[in-house]
């Protein structure tokens, strides 16, 4: 059972998330997203006019038919938010945490799916998949994602980006969407992502506080590493951990945006201290313009 706490603020999510999205989103979401491809439907005989390149001259030959590939629009997408729940979603230093902005992402997609008919599922990873949420449509569905968002307590805290992409690919049969939201934070998920990226309309939502790039000079600090437990102290006030601080965080951010970019994802970065909904909104609206040249 849930907490009177924390079904009010499952149900004040979803309020908020339900207004943004009737209010200025659902249209772009639906634009850009809705109905975007075909699939295949069956094989049927040649017929003089029809376009040669559906041919299938594989199964032709088997069959001795000259048969084309019938194809039919997609009435509905799956939506699948992919959701890093590692040891670093407990970690901000402003109002939320990573992982509760996390949470209130995916409720808010998750909600401009289900507006527009698609269905949406959820993964929820660490160094494993933790859990799979099939796609489903509907308000309870949302709600149930919701929770488990908020709630769910993974069994392992490290990170396995390259896992969760895989079994993601596995998981989606379809062309879908694919929603990744993380902090990125984890090395050797480029091949998957690019294998990922070839079939579905894949959205990299990175994660990050500001902490995380800018250490202030405060002496001697006790540092833990919320994803293996491991304790150090540092001097931040040294020039030499502020040299190499400096240069792993712009190696780091570089890494991600160079294997993001030559996996022709898109993405967009939200800090903790941002408001998160007007920076989903503004991903839309500059998506449609590009849409439109």
């Amino acid at each position: 059972m849930l907490s009177e706490d924390l079904l009010r603020k499952v149900h004040l999510i979803e309020i908020n998330t339900r207004k943004v999205v009737d209010d200025v989103m659902s249209g772009h979401y639906r634009s850009h997203f809705k109905g975007h491809g075909v699939q295949f439907s069956e094989h049927r005989i040649y017929v003089a006019g029809d376009d040669v390149r559906h041919i299938d001259w594989k199964v032709s030959a088997r069959t001795r038919d000259l048969l084309v590939k019938k194809f039919e629009e997609e009435r509905e997408l799956s939506v699948f938010l992919v959701v890093d729940i590692s040891g670093s979603k407990k970690f901000g230093t402003h109002e939320k945490f990573k992982g509760e902005i996390a949470a209130e992402i995916g409720a808010m997609l998750a909600y401009a799916a289900t507006h527009t008919g698609d269905r949406v599922g959820v993964m929820l990873f660490s160094d494993r998949v933790e859990k799979i949420i099939p796609p489903k449509k509907g308000k309870q569905h949302i709600l149930r994602i919701i929770k488990d968002l908020l709630t769910f307590e993974p069994q392992k805290r490290g990170t396995d980006l390259a896992g969760a992409l895989e079994a993601t690919g596995r998981i989606m049969k379809h062309s879908g969407v694919v929603f990744i939201l993380s902090d990125f934070m984890a090395e050797g998920y480029d091949i998957a992502l690019k294998r990922l990226a070839r079939k579905h309309d894949v959205v990299a939502i990175t994660l990050s506080d500001e902490r995380e790039s800018v250490i202030p000079s405060l002496g001697p600090v006790l540092f833990l590493d919320p994803e293996t437990g491991t304790e150090r102290y540092v001097d931040t006030s040294s020039y030499s951990f502020r040299k190499w601080f400096e240069d792993y965080r712009t190696g780091f951010e570089t890494d991600i945006q160079t294997t993001l970019k030559s996996s022709q994802v898109e993405t967009f970065n939200i800090l903790t201290k941002e408001d998160y909904g007007e920076a989903v909104v503004q991903f839309f609206r500059a998506r449609a313009r590009r849409k439109r040249r």
